[in-house]
């Protein structure tokens, strides 16, 4: 009898191979959207440089945890050790990058590799640090905060940004906000209009509990400051629009070079505006 097929993705998915003495970039994706999101910035990156995806997707030990309530019996510094793992072997040279929650993986996996084979620069994608000024616990994180996230990547996921204003959200809670990203939502086109309410609720249910366990991830994690330079990249509609470093200064002794993006959190991975300032970026030793 045939052993059952393992139907997971691989956790290292090559969009594009780099041609003989170029550069690979690999870049940490947390899920949330499909890691296929990540095909234009294969496109836009010079000739001859190569894209893997790290799609921390594809580890049971995180994906379930969004199906969970967003518990996730793991850690940061186990997760990155099997995202090195799924690396091997490293093409080189190579760049670093980490997308949102990607970006305090990537941090981990260059503190857990040996000196020699870190690469010459961390690129962050609109990340948010992982120090203490960001941990919150989870009753801290206000209801209309979520919903304004929400209304961004549910318009990313379907392709039609949706203009909410965050003040239309303000002091709203999950039952009382949803009808106003729903009303948005039919309006921009990403919803058909008659979209029963309760099926957006679970598929909002499902994208909070994806924060949760980042957030209970991050939440014991106490990382050491990077040890290469580090390049932020940060959205128009960043998730934290206010702090311009994401609060990364305190963990980039080596250097923080910071640009931004036009976009939103989710909308900045497939652009082409956004890509044709990353893209660049990733590209440079």
């Amino acid at each position: 009898m045939r052993p059952p097929r393992d139907r997971r993705p691989p956790v290292a998915l090559e969009f594009r191979a780099a041609a003989a003495g170029r550069r690979t970039v690999y870049v940490v994706h947390p899920g949330a959207l499909a890691a296929q999101v990540h095909r234009g910035l294969a496109d836009a990156l010079p000739e001859g440089d190569g894209l893997t995806v790290l799609d921390l997707g594809a580890l049971d030990e995180y994906a379930q945890a969004a199906l969970n309530g967003g518990r996730a019996d793991t850690t940061v510094a186990a997760l990155a050790g099997r995202l090195l793992a799924a690396m091997e072997p490293v093409r080189v040279p190579y760049t670093l990058a980490g997308w949102s929650f990607g970006g305090v993986l990537a941090l981990a996996m260059t503190r857990a590799m040996p000196a020699e084979r870190r690469p010459e620069r961390l690129v962050l994608l609109d990340s948010i640090a992982p120090t203490e000024e960001y941990k919150q616990p989870d009753e801290a994180l206000e209801p209309d905060l979520l919903l304004g996230w929400f209304a961004m990547y549910l318009g990313a996921k379907r392709g039609k940004p949706i203009g909410l204003d965050q003040a239309a959200l303000t002091g709203r809670g999950a039952d009382d906000g949803l009808p106003v990203v729903l009303d948005a939502a039919v309006a921009a086109g990403a919803l058909l209009p008659g979209t029963p309410l309760p099926g957006l609720r679970k598929l909002y249910d499902t994208y909070v509990d994806g924060l949760l366990r980042n957030n209970r991830l991050t939440a014991p994690y106490r990382p050491d400051p990077a040890p290469l330079p580090v390049v932020l990249v940060q959205a128009e509609r960043s998730l934290v629009p206010d702090d311009p470093t994401l609060g990364w200064t305190p963990l980039a002794p080596h250097g923080l070079t910071r640009y931004g993006c036009p976009g939103d959190h989710y909308t900045m991975l497939s652009r082409p505006d956004s890509l044709g300032v990353i893209a660049p970026l990733l590209h440079a030793a």
